[in-house]
């Protein structure tokens, strides 16, 4: 009997996902189940359907793939899931990997590699691309990131940060917060340093973790 591998697909852009279902259904057996918008259609239908295989988009409306990815994977460790993205996440592969994802492709891939990358999780294997294969070093334990707990930032860095986390720019910041954008760099600077980070994304990444965003005011 022929394998049928149920698949979802989460991307927020209708031709996109619609292009991603096209291209996966490609690949023999693969059978897309259903489509969702954001991470909690999502969740919704890996609770209904039990996918094998989970094509994840990571910039989401209402939360990160990454969180999306974490709840699967606790929930269902058998399903695989890529993270299929439009965004630079190479400075997220560790909390990735360490999460359990099975594979992560930018979205300006071709057909056929991401196809070929589709088979080798199919067949307990995944691809890198050469440079990053060329720079990765084998160790028996990736490190763990240092726990957000013992983070504590002020009321104007948590404000900042919330910001951030909605897509604000460093201008719309300091205007929001009445302050100068040298003022805000300089805000972000010490953030930085508190989380032991050097990006922006890394900075949100390990905010929307912490305690501290689920115990953030709807105001701010």
């Amino acid at each position: 009997m022929k394998r049928i591998v149920k698949t979802v697909v989460v991307d927020d852009h209708p031709v996109v996902a619609r292009a991603t279902t096209y291209i996966l259904e490609q690949v023999d057996g693969v059978s897309v189940v259903g489509i969702a918008a954001n991470g909690q259609q999502a969740l919704d239908l890996v609770a209904e359907h039990q996918p094998e295989l989970l094509f994840l988009d990571y910039h989401l409306p209402d939360q990160y793939g990454s969180q999306v990815a974490e709840r699967v994977k606790r929930r269902y460790p058998q399903t695989h899931v890529v993270i299929f993205t439009g965004i630079d996440v190479a400075d997220l592969y560790n909390h990735l990997i360490e999460i359990g994802v099975s594979g992560i492709i930018s979205k300006e891939s071709g057909e056929t590699t991401i196809q070929n990358l589709v088979r080798c999780i199919l067949d307990n294997h995944t691809m890198l691309p050469i440079p990053l294969y060329q720079q990765m070093r084998v160790t028996n334990r990736l490190p763990r990131p240092a726990e957000a707990e013992t983070i504590h930032l002020t009321p104007d860095e948590l404000q900042i940060m919330s910001l951030l986390v909605k897509g604000a720019t460093h201008e719309q910041i300091a205007e929001q917060i009445h302050v100068s954008k040298r003022s805000v760099d300089n805000y972000l600077k010490k953030i930085y340093d508190k989380f032991g980070v050097s990006t922006r994304i890394q900075a949100i990444e390990k905010f929307v973790r912490s305690p501290m965003y689920a115990d953030l005011p709807e105001e701010l």
